[in-house]
């Protein structure tokens, strides 16, 4: 074998090797220094002090009070992230509570850097996203079911049943982000709402799986484009 070619291989799997050794955590913990001053922006937070960790770190009640529903989409989203929970730094999680109130929403959104794992912990849902080929997946989940909306897909969650519903949720980042379509393009109203929670409520589960993305916009037609846009 040609020596130059020997050596440029050799040079090769060393580089991926150094590139790959990092991907790991290079300690057990790095919960966040929330007193810490950031002056240098890295791709994270600043970790205390080994020698200063504490049980408390890794502990948060962030979630144990439900949200305000008292909204016209009747529904709220609290997104713990490493900002809020030292305890997450550096282990590519975020955690989240949903509350979604009776004919609750939560508008089509995404999540540009996490994958979520929603496990409904109470009430029935209806919850859904699109893919890229624009095609439509949702399922009517009960409390114990968990739904997996992909890696910055839009997805939704319905409030299908007859009282208020609450589920968790897990993301694979610290800092999963969040994009509204909803909040970005469109106008909405209490009355719009209350229909379009109607209807979905009124299709039965065994019809689910004939919904496609036309009836989807018989449903949402009368949503209007900011005229900012």
């Amino acid at each position: 074998m040609n020596s130059t070619l020997f050596f440029f291989i050799v040079f090769c799997s060393a580089s991926i090797r150094i590139c790959l050794a990092d991907c790991d955590n290079l300690q057990d913990a790095c919960p966040t220094d929330m007193t810490a001053k950031k002056a240098v922006f890295i791709n994270g937070f600043p970790c205390k002090n080994p020698s200063n960790i504490i049980a408390a770190d890794f502990k948060t009640s962030g979630l144990n009070h439900a949200g305000d529903t008292d909204n016209f989409l009747h529904s709220s989203m609290n997104i713990i992230t490493a900002a809020d929970f030292s305890g997450l730094n550096t282990l590519g999680l975020s955690i989240a509570r949903t509350d979604l109130d009776v004919d609750g929403v939560i508008m089509p959104h995404s999540h540009p850097r996490a994958s979520e794992m929603f496990f409904l912990s109470k009430g029935i849902v209806l919850a859904g996203f699109l893919d890229t080929n624009n095609t439509l997946f949702q399922s009517i989940i009960k409390g114990g079911d968990v739904f997996l909306f992909p890696r910055g897909l839009l997805h939704f969650c319905l409030n299908s049943g007859y009282e208020p519903a609450v589920g968790y949720s897990v993301m694979n980042s610290q800092n999963p982000g969040v994009v509204s379509i909803g909040g970005a393009m469109f106008e909405t109203d209490s009355e719009l709402r209350d229909k379009i929670a109607r209807q979905l409520n009124s299709i039965p589960a065994s019809e689910l799986k004939h919904i496609n993305n036309a009836t989807l916009a018989k449903l949402f037609s009368r949503i209007h484009i900011k005229e900012s846009l």
